[in-house]
């Protein structure tokens, strides 16, 4: 975890290096093997996930950046990233958190499409909406699990040195909660009692 989060470090290849790392320990837990993958640049493992979850973080973030920009013309600071006072600009926040919450729950879906599908199994819009919704409660769990993992793995930037040992631990959670996912999406339906 060390040597991967210490990759962790580098702009845009570590971060890519650190999805391939996911998609790595994901395939381990799906696989019911408990061991962490090796460390190392895992680019060609990461590369589709990185641009699906980059792809999605942004589209997902449009209507906040649209309303957090026009709170900023209204108000006249616009020079001011944190004019929390303007209606505008804390509605932007609402909705920057709503689009964070959505990905989340989105997360497991993306996970299991770009796995099984590439770069274009993660950008099958319909399909990853499918599978997230073909059992809700299961992708809100799912969520859950992966939005705790995130807090954790933002608690190692307040520590500074720290994020080197919880950006890997939050992806390691998250490929052992988008496996969970997996396993329970395709289990069968328990039968409806006889009436």
């Amino acid at each position: 975890m060390l040597v991967q989060g210490l990759i962790a470090i580098i702009p845009i290849v570590g971060w890519i290096a650190m999805t391939g790392w996911l998609m790595m320990a994901f395939e381990n837990a799906r696989s019911g093997r408990n061991e962490l993958p090796p460390a190392g640049f895992h680019l060609e493992r990461g590369i589709a996930i990185f641009g699906v979850f980059l792809i999605y973080g942004i589209v997902l973030s449009i209507p906040a950046i649209i309303v957090w920009t026009a709170g900023a013309i209204a108000s006249g600071h616009s020079q001011s990233p944190f004019n929390a006072g303007s209606p505008l600009i804390s509605l932007a926040y609402l909705l920057s958190t709503a689009a964070s919450l959505f990905l989340r729950f989105l997360s497991p879906s993306l996970i299991v499409n770009t796995y099984h599908g590439g770069f274009s199994g993660g950008m099958d819009v319909m399909r990853v909406w499918r599978l997230a919704v073909a059992n809700v409660g299961n992708s809100v769990i799912a969520g859950l699990v992966i939005l705790v993992a995130s807090f954790i793995g933002g608690i190692g930037f307040a520590c500074c040195i720290g994020f080197i040992f919880t950006i890997p631990y939050e992806n390691v959670i998250t490929a052992v909660a988008a496996a969970w996912f997996e396993k329970q999406q395709a289990a069968p339906a328990p039968a409806a009692p006889a009436a």
